[in-house]
């Protein structure tokens, strides 16, 4: 599996996670590519919540990830602590998906 990520989510990145937490949440999502809720209208995202060190899932960030199954590939598109945003519209979320399904 590749993990492939938006500029905005590498530029987001060290903000929330940091290498070793980062590395655990892609051993997750290697061993369970389809862990997050779909987001409903977003045609594919989902949305894993993911604690880093020191924080409980209801409190930590939300990791948004498209997984492109026929290409083995998981898309981290963004990601942001509860706290700061309450979702995505699934719009937005839909287009940036059919943009990666049609390469």
């Amino acid at each position: 599996m590749l993990f492939i990520e938006t500029s905005t989510f590498t530029k987001l990145l060290p903000n929330y996670l940091t290498d070793e937490e980062y590395r655990g949440l892609q051993t997750y999502l290697l061993q369970k590519p389809d862990a997050g809720d779909l987001i409903k209208g977003s045609g594919g995202v989902r949305k894993v919540r993911w604690a880093p060190a020191g924080s409980g899932k209801s409190g930590g960030i939300r990791a948004i990830y498209y997984w492109k199954k026929s290409d083995h590939e998981i898309w981290m598109l963004t990601l942001y602590s509860k706290s700061e945003r309450a979702s995505i519209p699934g719009h937005t979320l839909k287009q940036i998906a059919e943009a990666i399904k049609n390469g």
